[in-house]
């Protein structure tokens, strides 16, 4: 069986390591710390060039909720528009209603302006309303899979709803966990019968910052001075054990 590691990676360093350590996908995102936004026009692009890997892209202007301005659509139809044209094989995205459903009708628009490409919906999913609702109304919107972490703060604790999206789903759209996904629980996720699954593989190390006291933003929520990269090994663990399987 064909399983499928597709790495969140938050910068063209991050999608170089993956292809390294052996995934066949990327979702290219910038500011992970906020769940993850569009990244810039030259990070898709110098991703393409540099990096000969499957590439999706996140069009999500902001952080926060999945509910959005007419304006912020707009910036999201044109992003679309932009990593198109920029080359990418896929896209993620996704929209909510002010109530917590899915907002069937922005959606489907921007999963028909992302043909002939593939769809994937985001871990909007996991906010939403209810979940057997939900997949119905994504699978009705034309998207090919659903990211998620089963509803939990990690795909493991939400293993049990992912087994049953998967029921539920019958073939109609792939089921992708994704959320803290790594070595230690991938056959937990393997159980479920997910046959792709989503990671960052990230791993922090300090910036050289000489001021280390100074927060631009004014707040220490934030470690400013921390970088994140999606790391070789930690990566090609969860593609071992996937491996093994396999075998």
């Amino acid at each position: 069986m064909n399983r499928i590691v597709e790495v969140c990676a938050n910068s063209v360093q991050s999608a170089i390591n993956a292809k390294i350590a052996g995934a066949q996908r990327v979702e290219l995102c910038e500011n992970l710390w906020e769940g993850g936004t569009t990244p810039s026009a030259a990070s898709i692009k110098l991703t393409k060039e540099k990096s000969d890997i499957e590439l999706f892209v996140l069009i999500r202007p902001r952080g926060g909720d999945f509910v959005y301005s007419d304006l912020e659509f707009e910036i999201m139809k044109e992003d679309i528009k932009i990593a198109k044209d920029l080359g990418v094989e896929g896209i993620v995205s996704g929209v909510l209603l002010a109530n917590g459903e899915i907002d069937i009708k922005r959606t489907s628009e921007l999963v028909a302006l992302s043909k002939p490409l593939p769809f994937t919906f985001h871990r909007a999913f996991d906010v939403a309303l209810e979940p057997m609702k939900a997949i119905e109304d994504i699978i009705d919107c034309g998207a090919m899979r659903i990211l998620t972490s089963g509803r939990k703060n990690s795909a493991a604790e939400g293993a049990g709803l992912l087994a049953e999206l998967i029921r539920v789903a019958n073939g109609r759209i792939v089921i992708m966990p994704g959320g803290g996904v790594n070595g230690s629980n991938i056959s937990t996720l393997i159980e479920t019968g997910c046959n792709e699954f989503h990671m960052s593989g990230k791993k922090p190390f300090l910036g050289n910052g000489i001021n280390s006291d100074l927060n631009m933003n004014g707040s220490k929520d934030i470690p400013e001075n921390v970088i994140y990269t999606s790391d070789v090994d930690t990566i090609k663990n969860v593609i071992i054990k996937l491996e093994t399987f396999e075998k």
